[in-house]
């Protein structure tokens, strides 16, 4: 069996059951690595079962989603190769920069968030949620997590985790939690970040050991290597870059590298609302992405 392992752990919102759920995410996972490096899907597919997904949305949200309705355009997203010209026009509409402009605002005054979209309301507040840890919630998910990795890095396994927007979140606190409350010294090969909002000065406020002032106990030293990519258009990603944010983890130590993959990037999934550059599958399908899965398998 082989030693390398994936987890993805998802974004906001209910999701389809976990079974189903994690069909579709590999199924897109797969096309976006055939686009960039075809030689070794045959191999990715003979070890389907070291991919696993971090079914936390449950537990939240304590419902499911119908898959039925979304499989037409997770389709159309894993048959379509590049972006169109409309869906480059869309995501570099006007619409899209005002919503980042505001959210940028929003992050430094959060008592402006009236003047945020829907979308982005809904974001903040499920941002909101999180931090306020209501019932436990969110020391709940992380532990759905926390039970994954344990298993996997006791093992001396190679662990990639691919983690999406609010899941982003999660995954750093809890790597986080298993660094510093559980004592966990085992790392994490390569951490990649999608869509990710963790470039926000509200939610760096907030994460765990954002409270000590010494580096030692503010950041996780458990991620050899951060990768951190959005596409074009993808507002939950207020803060596209994130390497200058955590810069201490690099000059410190505590990981050997974090870059940013930002520029040019298109996630070009649409559904019956439109394109919606935020969305996983279309993450997925993106040789940028599908690239970077790849060079971490091939890697001795």
């Amino acid at each position: 069996m082989n030693n390398k392992y994936i987890i993805f752990v998802p974004g906001k919102n209910s999701k389809p059951p976990a079974k189903q759920h994690l069909s579709c995410l590999w199924r897109a996972l797969i096309e976006g690595v055939r686009r960039a490096e075809p030689s070794i899907v045959a191999e990715l597919e003979k070890n389907r079962e070291n991919f696993e997904l971090t079914a936390w949305n449950k537990t939240y949200y304590h419902e499911q989603k119908d898959i039925v309705q979304e499989i037409p355009w997770i389709d159309a997203v894993i048959n379509q190769h590049n972006a169109t010209e409309q869906d480059v026009k869309e995501a570099n509409a006007w619409n899209r920069k005002l919503d980042r402009f505001l959210y940028n605002i929003v992050d430094r005054f959060p008592i402006l968030i009236a003047f945020l979209s829907k979308d982005l309301k809904s974001n903040a507040s499920e941002l909101k949620a999180y931090f306020e840890n209501s019932q436990n919630i969110a020391c709940n998910v992380r532990e759905i997590l926390k039970l994954q990795l344990r298993r996997l890095l006791k093992e001396d396994n190679r662990v990639l985790i691919i983690a999406h927007s609010l899941g982003s979140v999660i995954a750093y606190d809890t790597l986080w939690e298993l660094n510093h409350l559980e004592h966990n010294a085992s790392q994490v090969d390569l951490f990649l970040s999608i869509g990710s909002p963790l470039g926000m000065r509200y939610v760096q406020h907030r994460l765990m050991g954002a409270k000590y002032t010494k580096p030692a106990h503010h950041y996780p030293h458990n991620i050899k290597h951060w990768i951190n990519l959005s596409a074009v258009g993808d507002v939950t990603a207020v803060d596209i870059e994130i390497s200058d944010d955590f810069s201490p983890m690099t000059e410190l130590g505590y990981t050997e590298k974090i870059e940013d993959h930002c520029a040019g990037i298109y996630n070009f999934f649409r559904n019956d609302e439109g394109l919606n550059p935020h969305r996983s599958y279309g993450y997925l399908v993106n040789p940028a992405v599908g690239r970077i899965i790849a060079d971490w398998w091939m890697k001795d």
